[in-house]
């Protein structure tokens, strides 16, 4: 068939970066196979096997040279993949053809090679992560100053800053960031474990010598990078640790769908928007729409991967015994997507906050059509001051307060409720314009996004340094 008249997948197509796309490509899944036979029969030729070095080296030399069309016609003959591409790495790697796989099983290559891809994915994930802080961190000290509504239940509260608000975002990604160095530091490696978890196998072939049994699953693990191998398993590496990488990608996305949210939510007021391309067409109808498209499609990837959690955690709940099959054809969909997602999810937000526009016009015309309500109570001490009656300055301003408001609500004019108590004599002698200064309501905001900044942010992004801007350009 020809390419546009099958289903690509849009992760791949539209979404991830080429790096996460080439981590969980084919080329890559089955070099390392070919990588993990070669480290297994060099450690047991360390340990006294029978290996020769022209069986490792033509292994070596024939690792990446892979024949895709012969593997898969020795799976449509076998149908088992990996005793499909053992044979097809042993026509190419005939000397070596003998020891390939020796005492393995099937999982020592499949296994290995998730935790492997995994243990890459979430250096990449991590990478993400650190590009989005950086260029939040500076958002955030841009705007820092800049006063703005704050909203509870979606409803005008107290004042924040715009850079304040950036921090609260900030904040969540350096949990994530956490969270995914942790997983990434201490995932562990399967090792050699054979058929059962028993290591018999193994056993087998060095005589009943159980140190250097012990000796190969270590030697293996150092071979591939890993510092530490799961003490013990059935067939399979234990089926939470899929479920527990899946909660932490799920914890990215929560992240980056609350930030995507609350920027749609700025978009629709005028105040904050996601970049906007000249040529860029909002609507196919409506010529003057600025959709935030790409906040949109951070909640749409977001929620997907959210989504997959319960998928890996029924997964590991339905394991029987030493192993079942039914994980397989499952992990092949959701431990890939849920990385390409991610990734995508990442690839986006570096783009949404490389280029965030402010409009402080609009933030501040909202901010004065709420701040002489928020203004009452330093009004009211500021008429204390002047000697004036607690009480009566009270019920003044109390009823000049609902009398704008019900102009605002049933005639849809401006908030006039200082110029209301401007003309009140209670209240003649108060620097209205004074007390007015949306600075006054800001509270700590400003000094706290420094402290935040100094004290949280600077050190992890100093630890970070090496990491680079990466891809920022989303490709639709």
């Amino acid at each position: 068939m020809s390419e546009p008249s099958v289903y690509e997948n849009p992760l791949i197509s539209r979404y991830a970066s080429a790096a996460m796309a080439q981590l969980w490509g084919n080329q890559r899944r089955f070099s390392t196979w070919r990588q993990l036979w070669i480290v297994l029969a060099q450690a047991q030729q360390e340990l006294g096997l029978p290996i020769s070095d022209l069986q490792i080296q033509e292994m070596i030399a024939e690792r990446d040279n892979i024949d895709f069309a012969s593997a898969a016609r020795y799976e449509r003959r076998f149908r088992h993949d990996v005793m499909a591409h053992v044979h097809a790495f042993g026509d190419i790697a005939p000397t070596a053809r003998p020891i390939i796989h020796l005492g393995a099983t099937s999982c020592y290559v499949t296994d290995n090679t998730d935790l492997l891809q995994m243990k890459e994915g979430l250096g990449l994930i991590e990478a993400g992560l650190v590009r989005t802080i950086r260029q939040l961190a500076r958002f955030a000290q841009a705007y820092r100053d800049l006063p703005t509504l704050g909203f509870t239940h979606f409803q005008a509260a107290q004042l924040t800053t715009v850079g304040k608000r950036a921090t609260l975002w900030i904040q969540d990604l350096l949990l994530d960031l956490a969270d995914v160095s942790h997983r990434r530091e201490h995932l562990p490696f399967r090792g050699v474990k054979g058929t059962t978890g028993t290591q018999a196998s193994f056993l087998t072939l060095f005589d009943g010598d159980h140190a250097r049994v012990r000796q190969l699953d270590r030697l293996v693990t150092e071979k591939m990078g890993f510092p530490s191998t799961i003490p013990v398993t059935g067939q399979t590496y234990t089926r939470k640790i899929d479920s527990q990488v899946l909660d932490t990608l799920s914890g990215v996305c929560q992240s980056a769908h609350k930030m995507a949210t609350d920027l749609r939510l700025l978009a629709h007021r005028k105040e904050v928007e996601e970049p906007f391309e000249s040529e860029q067409i909002g609507s196919s109808a409506m010529a003057y729409k600025r959709n935030p498209m790409r906040s949109e499609r951070i909640c749409g990837l977001a929620r997907f991967v959210s989504s997959l959690v319960l998928n890996t955690a029924q997964t590991a709940s339905v394991q029987w015994l030493e192993r079942t099959l039914d994980d397989s054809a499952n992990r092949r969909l959701v431990i890939p997507q849920a990385f390409l997602a991610t990734d995508a999810v990442l690839v986006l937000l570096a783009n949404v906050t490389g280029g965030l526009v402010v409009y402080p016009g609009m933030i501040a015309a909202a901010v004065a059509s709420e701040l002489p309500f928020m203004a009452t109570e330093e009004i009211l001490m500021a008429g204390v001051r002047l000697g004036k009656d607690r009480q009566d300055l009270h019920e003044a301003i109390r009823q000049h307060s609902h009398a704008a408001a019900h102009v605002v609500k049933t005639e849809g004019k401006p908030n006039d409720l200082i110029d209301r108590l401007k003309r009140d004599p209670l209240l003649e002698g108060i620097d209205m314009q004074s007390v007015m200064d949306p600075k006054r309501f800001i509270g700590r905001a400003s000094e706290q996004v420094g402290e935040f900044l100094t004290e949280h942010v600077e050190p992890i992004l100093a630890r970070y340094s090496h990491v680079g801007e990466g891809p920022t350009e989303v490709k639709v």
